[in-house]
């Protein structure tokens, strides 16, 4: 397989570009088949009271994950759980290359968490009611809704659920490690004064191209969590600025040894 180490700009012979093909296909058919599997006891969820409910809600996710990447041929390990000090609330917040991050994200953080998520995945047969049980959800496009999920979010940690968030706001299409990122993960971390705990995914890049369509490739992937970042008397700005450069250094140094 002929490439270049910035995905952004590789190029693919036929030979590899055909056989990712028929692995992304080979990676929907068994993501489908295992999610419909996992599907009912998953939604079950819902009848045991949170925050329990929401830890099995997560294991279960996880266990249908991890067998999925074995599925794909995508080993993945996961460092820096002994970052998430027991009976403390985290706000994790995660680079975004691919639509690979969204499955392999909450399904791996320790103890029961949240993800915040464009409303317009719950229109999604099936999925959609899958989805509604593990994120707060959001029009971006309405004030009300924005306004209503941040609540969500705050009332959230409460609950002791991580909140777990792509701070990019959408897949990076750069060709930085990091794309600039939204205030929205800065400001609950300020207004509730709980932590941050930077994670980094390296692999999905790899594996999911953002230039090629439908297209999959065998990429051993990593989670790093990161030692928490508490908050201070930072601005909101000065805080994302904090976490942005701690993710980037981070990104850069595991990357360079990948390559």
């Amino acid at each position: 397989m002929n490439q270049t180490v910035n995905s952004s700009t590789t190029s693919y012979n036929f030979f590899t570009k055909t056989f990712a093909r028929i692995w992304a296909f080979w990676g929907l058919i068994t993501f489908v088949i295992t999610f419909f599997i996992i599907l009912i006891p998953s939604l079950a969820t819902k009848l045991i009271k949170d925050p329990i409910g929401m830890k099995w809600f997560i294991l279960l996710a996880k266990w249908w994950n991890s067998f999925w990447l074995f599925l794909v041929a995508c080993p993945l390990k996961v460092y820096g759980k002994e970052h998430f000090e027991k009976g403390k609330v985290y706000i994790v917040t995660a680079n975004h290359n691919a639509l690979l991050d969204v499955p392999l994200l909450c399904p791996f953080v320790p103890g029961a968490n949240q993800t915040i998520a464009k409303d317009s995945f719950t229109k999604i047969p099936f999925f959609g009611w899958y989805y509604a049980r593990g994120a707060v959800l959001v029009n971006r496009e309405s004030v009300i809704s924005r306004k209503k999920s941040y609540e969500l979010m705050k009332a959230a940690l409460k609950k002791q659920f991580h909140m777990c968030i792509f701070p990019e706001g959408t897949r990076n299409k750069t060709d930085l490690p990091l794309a600039k990122f939204q205030d929205g993960a800065f400001k609950l971390s300020r207004d509730t004064k709980v932590p941050i705990i930077p994670c980094v995914i390296t692999g999905t890049r790899r594996a999911m191209p953002i230039h090629e369509s439908f297209f999959f490739l065998p990429t051993a992937l990593e989670i790093h969590f990161l030692p928490p970042v508490e908050v201070g008397n930072e601005t909101i700005e000065e805080l994302k600025e904090k976490v942005h450069f701690i993710m980037t250094e981070f990104y850069r140094k595991r990357e360079d040894l990948r390559s």
